[in-house]
């Protein structure tokens, strides 16, 4: 059985360029559970005559991103959806959130997505996203914790939107194999985070340093007085998919996670509005400029 290494070879070596257009339409999130009330989904239930139409004229079917019984988080989920075996080539959110914001990312810098989240007087968590404080509020949080050195290990932070941040950890031989802070539910207390090779045992230490002065800076603004790190990553090298496809590929989203793992595999990032009809209006503007793009609706 051949590697997706070697497929990707492959691929190189018999795909050729197009005068067609590809719109990879992802509508992310827009699956979801029948409702107690009615026993329909949110699809069965909305008017939908533009999808509706859409599904009448094309091929139907579903997938498993990367195999059945596997739910995929966004990253891996995505990769999937660009050829790319999320088994082999996959990185972890703080480094794809860190591009998708324009941060300038160093040789050996290694990147968390964090959370501002709401702890009780014990410890344990009530909101993992802090009331979904707002992003000005984010932008003041993390000016409080941007720039902290532990043990000549420059932290840096910056907002991404709402609750949602990034810290880069700036130092020498630093490696990212650390799980995470996030338990990813209520009523625990944030997880110690520990080495996962022996080769990180030191940025563990700084991580869990960096969150105990977090606690206590944030200790006086309530509902963000804690933080959850998680994807703890450093800046993986794919192949691009204009070398692989022989696409001239670009990437229309407004949440920066998805910008920054499309620039991963080499698209192209078009500024754009936040509201759907200003990214159908991008796509529009831009169509002549490109022949493959991603365009992303959270």
């Amino acid at each position: 059985m051949r590697s997706m290494m070697d497929n990707l070879e492959l691929l190189k070596s018999i795909s050729k360029p197009s005068p067609a257009k590809i719109i990879l339409l992802v509508i992310d999130g827009l699956g979801g559970l029948p409702s107690p009330e009615t026993g329909k989904t949110e699809l069965e239930s909305a008017g939908t005559p533009n999808l509706d139409q859409l599904a009448a004229k094309s091929i139907c079917g579903l997938i498993d991103p990367i195999s059945p019984g596997i739910t995929p988080g966004s990253v891996p989920g995505h990769l999937a959806l660009f050829g790319y075996d999320p088994c082999i080539f996959n990185t972890g959110r703080g480094m794809v959130e860190a591009i998708g914001i324009g941060f300038d990312i160093q040789p050996g810098d290694v990147a968390a997505r964090g959370n501002f989240c709401t702890v009780d007087e014990a410890g344990l968590i009530t909101d993992r996203r802090a009331g979904r404080i707002s992003t000005e509020k984010c932008v003041e949080l993390c000016q409080l914790l941007d720039g902290l050195v532990i043990d000549k290990v420059k932290i840096l932070v910056r907002p991404v939107r709402e609750h949602r941040f990034i810290a880069v950890f700036r130092g020498r031989g630093l490696a990212s194999d650390i799980s995470d802070s996030d338990p990813q539910q209520l009523s625990v207390t944030p997880m110690s985070i520990t080495a996962l090779s022996p080769e990180a045992g030191m940025i563990a230490g700084l991580a869990n340093q960096f969150v105990t002065q977090a606690k206590t800076i944030l200790a006086g603004h309530h509902p963000a007085n804690m933080i959850l790190l998680r994807g703890f990553s450093k800046l993986p090298q794919f192949p691009t998919m204009s070398k692989v496809y022989k696409l001239k590929p670009a990437v229309i989203a407004g949440y920066p996670m998805y910008r920054g793992l499309a620039s991963l595999v080499g698209m192209e990032i078009i500024e754009t509005g936040a509201s759907i009809e200003d990214e159908f209006m991008t796509l529009k503007q831009s169509y002549a400029n490109y022949d493959f793009f991603l365009l992303h609706i959270k």
